[in-house]
């Protein structure tokens, strides 16, 4: 049976992107003979998902990521936004699949026969794994680039996450044109007028 395993990243970040993956590991794969570790990529270490992405992108039949962009959040709202990453990655599989298999409690693709949601298959189903490493991975490589455009953010570190370090640099250089105006967290230092 061939499956797309979809996964997203990102969602609850004050900055930057939300990007879901989406794989099709071969028929044929068994995760005892796999030389990597796939599993939840919130569970590897920067280097394990390194290396597993890398193994992946060789690998797999099939690999696409789906970008959604700050506005793109704030204008559509995150359950669409997680909806509209997820579908622009499927679209970058050409290949026919039996089964979707989306992380999570809602299938953001209830239209589609093949399509069903599973909790925590990102630790369990090897294809979504690799969804959600791949989708990490890429986006934790694009918000580190952004480090040196936005200086003092941190985003090399944090990614976008609200973390001290993200807080503290939203106090002294207020808010970016890639922070996601929506969130709550953000909203407090648009009003503090920074």
């Amino acid at each position: 049976m061939v499956y797309v395993g979809i996964d997203e990243v990102g969602r609850g970040c004050w900055a930057g992107p939300l990007v879901a993956g989406a794989v099709i590991l071969p028929p044929e794969f068994c995760l005892a003979d796999c030389p990597v570790v796939l599993r939840d990529s919130k569970k590897m270490s920067k280097k394990q998902r390194a290396v597993t992405a890398s193994y992946i992108e060789v690998n797999a039949l099939a690999v696409g990521l789906g970008w959604v962009t700050p506005a793109e959040v704030d204008a559509v709202g995150l359950t669409a936004a997680v909806r509209l990453a997820m579908e622009r990655a499927y679209a970058v599989i050409t290949l026919e699949c039996d089964e979707i298999i989306i992380d999570g409690a809602i299938n953001y693709f209830a239209t589609n026969p093949k399509a069903r949601a599973l909790i925590k298959a990102d630790d369990s189903v090897p294809a979504v794994s690799a969804a959600s490493i791949v989708a990490k991975v890429a986006r934790d490589a694009y918000m580190a680039s952004l480090g040196a455009e936005y200086a003092g953010y941190g985003f090399e570190t944090h990614v976008g996450y609200g973390t001290a370090v993200h807080s503290a640099a939203l106090k002294t250089l207020g808010v970016s044109n890639i922070h996601r105006l929506s969130y709550k967290p953000i909203q407090q230092f648009i009003g503090a007028g920074l």
